[in-house]
Formats: C-alpha cells, sequence, structure tokens
C-alpha cells in the first residue's frame, strides 16, 4: 500500500498532505545536500573565515556569539530534518523485510513488525539468535 493510500493519509485534508508531502521532499534533498563533500568544505570555509577573522574583531564576546548562535541554529534545525528522514528510511527498509519475511516459507512470521514487540521479546529472540550462531546444531 503506498502512503497515500494509507487510511491516515485518505482521512487528511488536502493542506496536511501536501505540507506532509513537501516537508518529506525538503528533508530528503537538505539531507542529501548537507551530506556532500560540497556542504562539508562549505562549512569548513565558514569556520575558517571565522577563525581568521578573530583579530579584526579582537576576540571579542560578540565574535564569538556568532559562530555559537550559528551552529546551535543549523544544528537544532537539522535534527529534526535528518531525523524525518531517517525514521522514513527505516520505515522503509523494515517493510522491505517484513515482505522478505512474509514471502520466503521457511521464515518464521513472528518476525514481521518485530520492531514493535517489547524490548523482553525483542531480547528473547536476540538470545535465541545468538544460541543458534554458537551452536548451529540447535537450529
Amino acid at each position: 500500500m503506498r502512503e497515500a493510500e494509507t487510511p491516515a493519509a485518505v482521512d487528511a485534508p488536502a493542506n496536511q498532505a501536501s505540507a506532509g508531502h513537501f516537508f518529506r521532499k525538503f528533508s530528503q534533498a537538505t539531507s542529501a545536500a548537507v551530506g556532500s563533500p560540497i556542504a562539508f568544505v562549505t562549512a569548513l570555509l565558514i569556520v575558517l573565515a571565522w577563525a581568521t577573522s578573530g583579530p579584526l574583531f579582537g576576540f571579542s564576546d560578540t565574535w564569538q556569539l556568532v559562530i555559537n548562535t550559528a551552529t546551535t541554529i543549523v544544528t537544532f534545525l537539522m535534527v529534526f530534518l535528518i531525523q524525518n528522514t531517517q525514521n522514513r528510511d527505516s520505515r522503509a527498509i523494515q517493510l522491505k523485510l517484513d515482505e522478505l519475511i512474509r514471502v520466503i516459507a521457511e521464515a518464521r512470521d513472528e518476525l514481521i513488525d518485530i520492531e514493535d514487540d517489547d524490548d523482553a521479546e525483542v531480547k528473547r529472540l536476540q538470545h535465541e539468535f545468538q544460541a543458534m550462531h554458537t551452536h548451529p546444531a540447535a537450529k
């Protein structure tokens, strides 16, 4: 089922769906751009320009406040954008894995949606798989 076909998306007003679509696209594009070598070099050049301007401004409190404020704002905003992108990627990977489990006859269907199980169940399965790895005959 595609995202637009989900019940929540069908019931949502058109402006919310378009806002969500815009934010998803914006998050993905920004995440890709910020993760590029050009973005790193740009950030490095900004920091170097700021550092070399220190003597010009006498290493004042305002000079320090500029970089501190800028990095805080950028970091704060980037957390939300990158988290949105990672959440979406994680959901997509989980759905793909669920589909593989569903179509492989030997796979255990109890592993579908395991990310929604409580920690005790996940820990139990983790120990079970570790035991299988340590003692292959116990499969």
